[in-house]
């Protein structure tokens, strides 16, 4: 007689349904989430940065920041030595003083050669009436010479007065141009001065727009970087002394697959999670996709009409902005990383 079968234990079958169905579970709510949902852990926390820059260049007289400071809007944060462009200053202002003085001797001058010109006419005027009296008596000479009643001496002497005359005013008429010439002159030397001093005016105040510039304030409010200066160092100009972040505007770039934004669009709502903080999530709104992929912003940006073309799936940036981003303002710091979700059903 054969043994007795042992009957098998359902266990086993019990299992593994369980896990099967466990399984089935998780891999619907996977798929029904993909199919539900655009997610992306390329994103992170972006804000304004503004360096810091001098508008001249000199040595650092004084910081008034220490890093990772609080900083206000317009407060001083360093001082440049501004001791050479005071001692520039000081010799512009004697040039200056300088350039008022020769315009007082020009137009000085130019008061003489007007009052020159009057006696010029003057002289003109009497020469002219001297010159009708010779005339006149040299006329009325040779008339008494034809009639033998003056001696030729006598008719002479009326002929050289006459002469005289002529020439004394040809000469007057002639001194009277060149003092016109001279006006000219001391016209044209008179705006010359004026336009000196407008120089050296327009000098001074740019030398004193370059002392202001030795006084660095901040140009917005936020937190101090890393300082690259310290004290007594030279810096150029427009080189970066340190970055002010700005602590009270925050948004999110996420950079989504291009195949993922076909049904992304601004005002959607987006689940956000930081990876420095998993247990406090946050809500945030789409406000716009980039006209442009990531690749196009590079410095080198891909070309593939050259060389072998491999087909990279191209990154679009998202700019999404965070609910109640006052509320967090404590975790949030800029270039954190994110997963984002987007629910697009």
């Amino acid at each position: 007689m054969e043994p007795t079968e042992k009957k098998k234990s359902p266990l086993r079958f019990i299992i593994l349904g369980i896990v099967l169905l466990v399984a089935a579970f998780f891999a619907y709510r996977k798929i029904s989430f993909a199919l539900s949902h655009e997610s992306t852990d390329n994103a992170q926390i972006e804000t304004q940065l503004v360096p810091v820059l001098p508008r001249v260049s000199g040595y650092v007289k004084a910081i008034a920041v220490n890093d990772y400071d609080s900083v206000k809007a317009n407060q001083l944060v360093v001082e440049l030595d501004d001791a050479e462009l005071q001692s520039q200053l000081l010799q512009m202002e004697a040039d200056y003083n300088a350039a008022i003085a020769d315009l007082g001797n020009a137009k000085a001058s130019l008061n003489n050669a007007t009052i020159s010109t009057r006696t010029n006419r003057g002289n003109i005027d009497i020469s002219q009436v001297r010159l009708d009296k010779a005339e006149k008596d040299y006329t009325r000479d040779k008339n008494l010479f034809a009639e033998n009643a003056i001696t030729a001496r006598q008719l002479e002497d009326s002929k050289f007065n006459y002469e005289t005359a002529v020439k004394t005013i040809a000469n007057n008429r002639n001194d009277l141009a060149t003092a016109e010439s001279r006006i000219s002159m001391l016209q044209a030397a008179v705006k010359k001065a004026d336009a000196g001093i407008a120089v050296r005016k327009a000098q001074i105040e740019q030398q004193k727009l370059k002392i202001s510039y030795t006084k660095v304030y901040a140009p917005q409010a936020g937190k101090i970087g890393r300082k690259n200066v310290s004290t007594g160092q030279y810096v150029q100009a427009g080189s970066p002394l340190f970055t002010i972040v700005n602590d009270t505007t925050y948004w999110i770039v996420a950079n989504f697959k291009e195949n993922q934004i076909r049904k992304l669009h601004p005002g959607q709502e987006v689940d956000i999670s930081l990876d420095a903080y998993e247990n406090t999530p946050l809500k945030g709104t789409i406000e716009s996709l980039s006209e442009a992929t990531g690749a196009r912003f590079a410095l080198l940006p891909p070309d593939n009409a050259s060389g072998n073309f491999v087909k990279v799936t191209q990154r679009v940036p998202v700019k999404i902005a965070i609910n109640d981003a006052a509320k967090y303002k404590s975790i949030l710091r800029a270039g954190l990383s994110a997963e984002v979700v987007v629910p697009i059903k």
